[in-house]
């Protein structure tokens, strides 16, 4: 006779199968949207600029910051599924890490962009939907040449 466990086991195999291949088709259509939007000099520089924040009340702050963070570790968590289960993996993770907040978040960012496989696979889909290419580094400013002393 066969047990509840021998039953359910189907269901689960078909249960994440569906789940993949959900998530594989999910992030075919939004992390390339996601990642066309993201501004070009985003990882320029050395330091995040501030962004001015907008007053709310502190309940709405503080859920929107939740919210935010709790999607943020979603993303990453499936990114890290997606590493051995189809699908865009360390993007993921990459967006996950952008939407979190958390003390060296912009250093781990540029630490991932900066890896030449992950910034050629969004240049390239960047450039297909006719965007800019990402800009790592901001061009540093010569200093002219000091004035010549005459004798």
């Amino acid at each position: 006779m066969p047990t509840l466990i021998e039953n359910s086991q189907a269901l689960i195999y078909w249960g994440l199968g569906s789940f993949s291949l959900l998530m594989f088709l999910g992030t075919l259509v939004l992390v390339p949207m996601i990642v066309v939007r993201i501004p070009a000099d985003y990882f320029a520089g050395d330091r995040r600029e501030k962004v001015p924040v907008i007053r709310r009340h502190p309940l709405i702050q503080a859920a929107l910051v939740v919210a935010k963070n709790v999607l943020g570790l979603i993303l990453v968590l499936l990114g890290l599924a997606m590493l051995v289960l189809p699908g865009q993996g360390v993007i993921t993770i990459l967006i996950g890490l952008m939407l979190m907040n958390f003390p060296g978040k912009y250093r781990l960012e540029k630490w991932v962009i900066s890896r030449r496989p992950v910034r050629r696979s969004i240049n390239w889909l960047r450039v297909r939907a006719g965007r800019p290419r990402l800009v790592l580094d901001r061009p540093r400013r010569r200093r002219a040449p000091p004035p010549l002393q005459g004798r």
